[in-house]
């Protein structure tokens, strides 16, 4: 596994465990504190009450402001697509260059950088994205905790303040999370070597389920809507964006 396989396998773990974490800590009967709290947290719980008194039920309100969050971080994803495709069309160069100077690190690393240079690649663009949405994220993701209202009204069978009773949403917060790696997967363009995707294919839904167990069904609506759009994004948008790169460059060849 090369140095940013590694790094972007930890990124993305970050990512998934920042509001497992954060989740754990915030007091639901206090305000938000702080810059996070004042500026990103309150306002999106505002917006949940809003679309409270819109739509009637906080599930649907959880669902719209899920959709908005992911429609404003879709530029960043888009970019991080784009650019893992970018690095697909060079990784011939990237072997030859890394066979050349195998034993020469320094020569390696100043012939990579020129490269990326030449082809307008930037090897943090598989990170930076998912840096970005990190305090986007946990911020609807503790709105959800900080809310008084949220867990006192229902959805369906559940009170949307406790766990779910039959263990339903768990079970689809870990279904979608396992399908959601399996269409990302399919969305990233094929390259030799281990694929860290694939270390947390399994581990990752055990771990959400064991976790939606004990967290309110409201936390665990979010978490299987968000999974949901993920899955959408992938089947409708980056799998054909890929398989038509694809295409291209074959017809190109």
């Amino acid at each position: 596994m090369s140095k940013r396989q590694r790094y972007a396998a930890i990124v993305s773990l970050v990512v998934l465990l920042l509001p497992l974490l954060a989740g754990c800590t915030p007091n639901p009967q206090g305000e938000p504190t702080g810059v996070f709290g004042k500026y990103l947290v309150k306002p999106i719980s505002d917006l949940l009450d809003f679309f409270f008194s819109v739509l009637g039920n906080y599930a649907w309100a959880i669902l719209v402001m899920t959709l908005l969050v992911r429609l404003v971080v879709f530029p960043l994803t888009w970019k991080q697509q784009k650019g893992a495709l970018a690095l697909q069309e060079i990784q011939p160069q990237i072997k030859k260059i890394q066979d050349k100077y195998k034993k020469d690190q320094q020569k390696l690393q100043q012939e990579m950088m020129k490269l990326f240079q030449e082809n307008n690649y930037n090897p943090m663009a598989g990170c930076l994205p998912l840096i970005i949405q990190m305090p986007i994220l946990l911020a609807l993701y503790q709105a959800i905790m900080y809310n008084k209202h949220i867990g006192t009204h229902e959805f369906l069978y559940m009170k949307l303040g406790a766990p779910d009773p039959y263990y339903i949403l768990p079970l689809l917060a870990a279904i979608t999370t396992y399908f959601t790696f399996v269409s990302s997967m399919a969305s990233q363009p094929t390259t030799q070597g281990p694929n860290p995707m694939k270390a947390m294919i399994w581990f990752m839904p055990i771990m959400v389920f064991v976790l939606a167990f004990k967290f309110p069904a409201a936390l665990s609506l979010y978490w299987v809507f968000g999974n949901v759009i993920s899955i959408l994004q992938q089947v409708l948008i980056f799998t054909p964006m890929k398989n038509k790169r694809m295409a291209q460059r074959g017809a190109t060849r």
